[in-house]
């Protein structure tokens, strides 16, 4: 089998959606942890339960939702659980099964939080394109996603 090299448009491509991939996080975590002393994925976390029904999930759902295993989302849940922003509790449908809850305090923190990372968001992504391109983006990382998220753990979460 042959090796079907990238041309030059390609390469550019490539390397350039690499570079985003390895700064953009570290963009996103310096304000978090600046303005809220969360994580990046602190933040996912709380936001996937915060657009739950009753702001709760199981457990394996939640790791589903925010693509992490189970024992680093439990370290990141008993950290959130420390501070007030999360509880769990049997699932009263499951006893065998976990659910994670947003508290009250939880709620306000990602409310207070939302404001200052979507303006992270706007002013690193959104607003640096054009409203083509962020349609386009939109396509390009919807069949980025259908290749490399084939089930759709991630993908079915924001198809709205």
């Amino acid at each position: 089998m042959s090796t079907r090299w990238l041309d030059d448009a390609e390469m550019t491509a490539w390397v350039r959606l690499a570079a985003v991939l390895e700064l953009l996080p570290g963009v996103l975590d310096s304000q978090l942890r600046r303005d809220a002393e969360l994580t990046h994925y602190d933040y996912y976390v709380m936001a996937m339960l915060s657009e739950a029904p009753k702001r709760t999930l199981r457990m394996t759902a939640l790791a589903q939702r925010t693509n992490a295993t189970l024992p680093r989302l439990s370290h990141v849940v008993k950290r959130l659980e420390d501070r007030g922003l999360i509880e769990r509790f049997p699932c009263p449908e499951d006893a065998r099964a976990t659910n994670a809850r947003l508290t009250a305090d939880g709620w306000k923190k990602i409310r207070a939080t939302a404001p200052g990372h979507v303006a992270t968001v706007r002013q690193h992504v959104i607003d640096v394109l054009t409203p083509e391109q962020i349609s386009q983006l939109a396509d390009i990382t919807g069949a980025i996603l259908e290749s490399v998220d084939p089930e759709g753990n991630l993908s079915d979460v924001y198809r709205r």
